[in-house]
């Protein structure tokens, strides 16, 4: 994290006065009177909706507090990838980070089933998850497990979605089928879960795999799916979906050097900005959805969520076990 070289000078001149005084009360000796320039990063582009509703909106509000606190946003990954971003918010040199939960899993495993196929019913209940009591375990733990990282907030930037040259209708569909999945440990017990033969591909590369039929279908949120094009190379988009494609904010140390406003202050620009993505993704999502239709590319089509939630719920149940069990339970229960 950087600090304010202007703001430490004079502290340093003013010190003697300060120790001789010695009337600070403790939201100032916490640095409720310094100029603290908190580092944002994420993996998002300056277009996407994590960025401009999210990371964006944090800094707005943030600046806006007039509390001392400003935001310098690293987007596109120009902080490193996903495990090097989340290390560097443990070790102080990331402020604030956006992250899935299957990422996070590195760090503490059970916090991947937030990714877990049909774990949430939609994106407002994992927004809602995050913010109830019901959460309150997983982020203790998460923190415990992190070294002091902790979550303030959540949402979801879209529901995860099979493309496929078949149309992917129910379970069945997927029999035989060579369906690429991210290789991360949660995203390989959804294929699992959904009845699917996962393929690892990496995603720079699952264009090309589509394309010279090195695998079948792939699952991704709609913005990926039209980002990089795959519309060119897959026949049908089978609304599924089947899994919340989480952000998670997390905060490191910093946070325990803010003052209570501050604090209150960070959480706030946080929860402001919580209630914003979701709209800009779904409006996002609506754009691409009805560039397919008036189009001949892809052809949309719906899916039994029904029977694909019955089988993953019972696959779950039956395969997960101890603090991820807890985790699965937890949501499920929370399910409006």
């Amino acid at each position: 994290m950087i600090r304010s070289r202007t703001t430490l000078a004079a502290a340093a001149v003013l010190l003697p006065l300060s120790f001789l005084a010695a009337c600070g009360g403790e939201d100032e000796e916490a640095g409720g009177d310094a100029n603290i320039e908190l580092t944002l990063a994420h993996t998002y582009t300056e277009d996407q909706a994590p960025h401009t509703c999210g990371a964006e909106v944090i800094k707005e509000e943030v600046e806006a507090a007039d509390l001392g606190m400003t935001v310098e946003i690293y987007p596109a990954s120009q902080l490193g990838g996903d495990a090097d971003r989340i290390a560097s918010v443990q070790s102080g040199d990331v402020d604030i980070d956006l992250q899935g939960a299957s990422a996070l899993s590195a760090l503490y495993e059970p916090i991947g089933v937030v990714d877990a196929a049909y774990a949430f019913e939609d994106g407002p209940h994992l927004v809602d998850f995050f913010r109830s009591e019901d959460a309150t375990q997983l982020k203790e733990d998460f923190q415990e497990a992190s070294d002091g990282v902790r979550i303030v907030g959540a949402w979801s930037i879209g529901a995860r979605h099979f493309t496929a040259n078949d149309p992917i209708r129910e379970p069945a569909d997927l029999d035989g089928v060579r369906m690429r999945f991210p290789g991360s440990p949660q995203y390989l017990l959804n294929a699992k879960a959904l009845g699917a033969r996962a393929t690892e591909v990496a995603y720079e590369e699952l264009y090309l795999a589509l394309q010279q039929g090195t695998v079948d279908g792939q699952e991704n949120p709609l913005s990926n799916i039209d980002s990089s094009n795959l519309d060119e190379v897959q026949d049908y988009l089978s609304l599924s979906s089947h899994a919340q494609n989480s952000n998670l904010i997390v905060v490191g140390g910093v946070y325990d050097d803010l003052s209570s406003e501050q604090q209150e202050a960070l959480d706030a620009a946080v929860q402001t900005a919580v209630d914003q993505v979701p709209g800009c993704v779904e409006e996002a999502e609506q754009e691409i959805l009805d560039a397919y239709a008036s189009g001949d590319s892809i052809e949309v089509v719906d899916v039994d969520i029904d029977a694909f939630r019955e089988q993953t719920d019972a696959w779950f149940r039956d395969n997960l076990e101890g603090d991820s069990l807890a985790v699965y339970e937890a949501i499920r229960n929370s399910a409006p």
